[in-house]
């Protein structure tokens, strides 16, 4: 299993700005340093990276029998459209090891991923040093991980322990999921050379795929078994699919229907408030759209097809009465192809994504995710108070969800709005005050001037 190379909320504003500003009427290269905020950020030296520290998952918020179909998918299930004979996880304590060469911040994202599996999902998780550990963590380079596997930021292989190793046995029966009967031993490839945040968000997937499930399921709005690269660290849900995993009831080599015989009194037991909740259960996502969406999202893809792809997600959606965040997302997709060509219509797209996400409780990040986009064309329109409206609740909810990315642009944003608006000293500390966060979210001094200037940028003449 990997992450996919266009999942990535890191990279995703960086996308926004770049089309915003070549679409919306006005734009200029304004980062001269005429304003003294910026001009002391382009002169100095950035502060070091900020860190999250407490964890805030929310609690489920979904019925215990949505719950378990969606157990069952992702653990017998598979992306690409196969089914696992059995159930997996690892039998007795874990162990696991480090290897390559982690960069700073690793270990203490890793301490931290540790304790949550542990107190949250009740997981014997151990690390230890030396040669046997049954998972083990290499950081390479994003150039050995694409030429390893061209389309994936990073991934997770069984029975091998090492890249070499895995290079060895590509083709071998043993790297093969479908063919895993016990989980033994495991291999997670994190790139070692990508923002802090980019890195985490890997850490967090794999290992849970390492540990649990190994599908993602486009259905699910609250989960990082998700390829729409909303939530990027462990939820509530994900810490209960995890618990659920390793409950006493399940064992290694049952049956999907072994499994789901055992589900409810697992579930009753784990989530009681999830007994009381009425089902609401979400229509598979046909394969079509799932094409379409990749499509959309692939970034060796002409921009044209991506256009058309994302055009079919939304038709697609339509057609099947869908009103639920994945019509939200075709939209939100669409809505960021056409911008730099018809600003006024990407507008449209993205409150008519709005709309829907409004109507579905548990969605405040995937509307914070939109707002920056509607805001970067109120600035480019001369407009702050509207841009400064749409950005208020955007800083607490990335911070809430510890996407420091999002945080980081959206405080940017609200200093250009401030600028705009004539409110300089305010402007300048909100600006400080994203610089930390912009080293988390996009890594090194480079990233975060780029990105300063990409939201300069959208400032009007």
């Amino acid at each position: 299993m990997f992450r996919r190379t266009h999942r990535d909320t890191a990279r995703a504003p960086r996308v926004l700005l770049a089309l915003a500003c070549a679409a919306l009427v006005g734009c200029t290269g304004t980062f001269d340093g005429s304003q003294p905020g910026r001009a002391a950020i382009a002169d100095s030296t950035l502060p070091p990276a900020k860190a999250f520290a407490a964890a805030h998952p929310q609690p489920p918020q979904r019925a215990n029998r949505d719950i378990a179909r969606d157990f069952l998918d992702l653990h017998f299930n598979l992306e690409g459209g196969g089914t696992l004979p059995v159930f997996t996880r690892f039998d007795g304590p874990i162990t696991l090891r480090v290897t390559g060469a982690p960069p700073p911040g690793f270990e203490h994202e890793l301490t931290r991923l540790l304790a949550r599996l542990r107190n949250e999902a009740g997981i014997d998780i151990t690390r230890v040093n030396g040669d046997s550990a049954r998972i083990t963590i290499e950081t390479v380079s994003r150039k050995a991980i694409r030429k390893a596997l061209p389309k994936a930021a990073c991934f997770v292989v069984p029975n091998v322990t090492s890249l070499r190793d895995f290079r060895r046995k590509r083709r071998s029966p043993d790297t093969d999921w479908t063919r895993m009967r016990q989980r033994d031993n495991l291999a997670l490839f994190l790139p070692s050379d990508v923002s802090p945040q980019e890195l985490r968000d890997c850490l967090h997937e794999e290992l849970a795929q390492a540990l649990g499930p190994l599908n993602d399921l486009y259905r699910l709005s609250d989960s990082v078994f998700n390829d729409d690269n909303v939530h990027t660290v462990l939820t509530g849900f994900d810490m209960l699919i995890l618990r659920a995993t390793y409950a006493p009831e399940l064992r290694t080599g049952m049956t999907r229907a072994e499994v789901a015989a055992r589900l409810p009194g697992i579930l009753a037991r784990l989530n009681p408030r999830g007994q009381g909740i009425p089902p609401r259960p979400l229509p598979a996502t046909p394969r079509r759209w799932i094409a379409a969406i990749e499509t959309a999202l692939g970034p060796d893809t002409r921009l044209s097809e991506r256009r058309l792809a994302a055009r079919t997600a939304v038709e697609i959606g339509r057609a099947s009465g869908w009103r639920d965040h994945r019509q939200a997302q075709g939209l939100y997709v669409l809505g960021r192809l056409i911008q730099a060509d018809a600003p006024d219509s990407a507008q449209a797209l993205f409150a008519s994504a709005m709309e829907i996400l409004r109507g579905q409780p548990g969605t405040e990040l995937h509307q914070a995710r939109i707002r920056p986009r509607m805001a970067a064309y109120a600035i480019a329109r001369g407009q702050p108070d509207a841009a400064l409206t749409l950005l208020e609740p955007v800083p607490e909810i990335a911070a809430r969800y510890e996407n420091a990315a999002l945080l980081s642009t959206a405080l940017m944003m609200q200093a250009e709005a401030l600028d705009l608006a004539g409110q300089f000293d305010a402007a300048s500390a909100v600006r400080l005050d994203s610089l930390g966060w912009a080293r988390y979210g996009f890594g090194p001094d480079w990233a975060v001037r780029a990105k300063l200037r990409e939201v300069a940028n959208l400032r009007p003449h």
